[in-house]
């Protein structure tokens, strides 16, 4: 992505979330969900081994945010501002007309409503203030949670995109 600057930082806002800027200090946030095996299970990526694993991690989503080639949020409680997990849009298509969606949760705050209420806002934002046309997203064909998020968002399965995962679309309707 080339033109988008995401300064200053967009903070979204839910009934219960803050979708925020990811700080140095949600170090051990970051390493509890990407060190998660539950977590981990759908994702094809090694899990963070160390809080350094956490932080390096932290400086490279800082650098991408910085440069414009993404935007990642930590999803927090508003009450407590603690972590509980992270939505991002990233791979912007040249003209920004198309970015995927990647998200991720911790498993206790899984199946409440928290990833729905954090995708929907991120798609408001995506549509309305970047400009995109389309929004993507690719999900394991065994992880039904997360299908299932899509679909209520109205998200189109498309095809398989590979043996293990399928592929999603959102677009703007207007």
């Amino acid at each position: 992505m080339t033109d988008k600057k995401f300064t200053p930082f967009p903070v979204l806002k839910t009934g219960r979330l803050t979708l925020r800027q990811l700080r140095r200090s949600d170090d051990q946030a970051i390493w509890a969900l990407r060190s998660n095996e539950h977590v981990n299970h759908y994702l094809s990526r090694q899990p963070s081994q160390s809080l350094d694993d956490a932080r390096n991690f932290i400086d490279t989503i800082t650098e991408n945010v910085q440069r414009g080639t993404s935007i990642y949020w930590a999803i927090a409680l508003r009450r407590a501002d603690n972590v509980i997990g992270t939505v991002c849009l990233f791979n912007f298509s040249e003209n920004l007309s198309t970015a995927e969606l990647g998200y991720e949760l911790l498993p206790d705050f899984q199946g409440k409503g928290f990833m729905h209420e954090a995708l929907a806002t991120v798609l408001h934002f995506g549509f309305q203030q970047v400009g995109l046309q389309t929004v993507e997203a690719y999900t394991h064909f065994e992880n039904h949670r997360s299908t299932l998020v899509l679909e209520k968002l109205l998200f189109t399965k498309d095809s398989a995109a590979d043996e293990n995962f399928t592929r999603f679309h959102l677009t703007h309707s207007g």
